[in-house]
């Protein structure tokens, strides 16, 4: 197994993300850095016929959740199966090391779409680790302030300030994202023995407190310590919202520009809804997406 890999987790809802992913990902991976998709059981006979034969290795979401030590006498796989996909699907894509064995791993969801060709050099500093992405995402908050969507940064310090709190940890609202995330082996392990094991948790229990897998990994990054920190800025455009998105395209970005500064982009599938398979939405639900977000570009 190669020491560090593209790990994307999935669902049925997003075979046709997923094939715009992959095809990206072999027409820019100069390293031939292994890309893993994961999805659950049911949904693999679909991924597998809708996939390019040979450019992903296939894994099964409930694979990942028994790599865990303690899978069985925990109940974990029942514990996948009652838990609400959001959550769950947060569980699976941070203990993904357990069943790969790589060291370090890029973590990008199905919206992801690769915009220029990348090597290991991105991801992982000279020494092997991985860096890290740590910022304060002040041109975004600022972008969403200045849209009148001051949700966004009241959101954004709320959640910050609910794992800080738990880590003891004062200072700065950091952002460890958005996705895709750069992440290291050893930081989840050392958060499941020097944190989690004590209190008689797994990381199903901390998602289920505070459901924020990102945060979780860099919180306990900056209180452990456990692998050097080279801070970096994201290495994806993420359009979080649809009047992101077209606020930037009104103001001349294109993927030719955005490609000259990330390595990609992040299209977020809650609001790009023309990649869904036929039937996911009805009509009407199309129609009325169509409507808000015409209404919103004008804003």
């Amino acid at each position: 197994m190669s020491d560090f890999a593209i790990v994307c987790k999935s669902f049925r809802r997003d075979v046709r993300r997923v094939v715009r992913l992959v095809e990206s990902a072999a027409a820019h991976n100069r390293d031939g850095i292994p890309l893993f998709v994961s999805v659950p059981s049911a949904d693999a006979a679909l991924f597998r016929d809708a996939l390019p034969a040979g450019a992903v290795e296939l894994v099964h979401d409930e694979a990942i959740v028994g790599a865990h030590p303690q899978a069985s006498g925990l109940n974990l796989l029942q514990r996948y199966q009652s838990t609400p996909g959001s959550h769950a699907q947060q569980v699976v894509k941070s203990e993904a090391w357990r069943l790969l064995g790589c060291g370090s791993y890029l973590c990008a969801d199905s919206d992801t779409v690769f915009l220029r060709p990348f090597s290991r050099a991105d991801f992982l500093s000279p020494a092997g680790h991985p860096y890290t992405v740590l910022h304060q995402s002040r041109e975004f908050m600022q972008l969403a302030i200045d849209r009148g969507y001051d949700k966004v940064n009241e959101n954004f310090i709320a959640e910050s300030a609910q794992v800080k709190d738990f880590f003891g940890r004062q200072g700065p609202h950091h952002d460890f994202g958005p996705q895709p995330l750069l992440w290291s082996a050893k930081v989840w392990s050392d958060l499941h023995e020097r944190v989690f094991a004590p209190r008689g948790w797994t990381l199903w229990d901390a998602i289920d407190r505070f459901p924020t897998e990102i945060r979780w990994y860099g919180e306990a990054l900056l209180a452990l310590r456990s692998i050097p920190i080279e801070p970096i800025e994201p290495l994806f455009r993420v359009y979080h919202y649809d009047w992101q998105y077209d606020l930037l395209k009104r103001l001349g970005e294109t993927p030719e520009r955005v490609a000259r500064q990330y390595l990609g982009a992040v299209y977020q599938s809650n609001w790009e809804i023309d990649l869904d398979p036929p039937g996911t939405r009805t009509l009407a639900s199309r129609w009325v997406r169509k409507i808000k977000r015409a209404l919103r570009s004008r804003r």
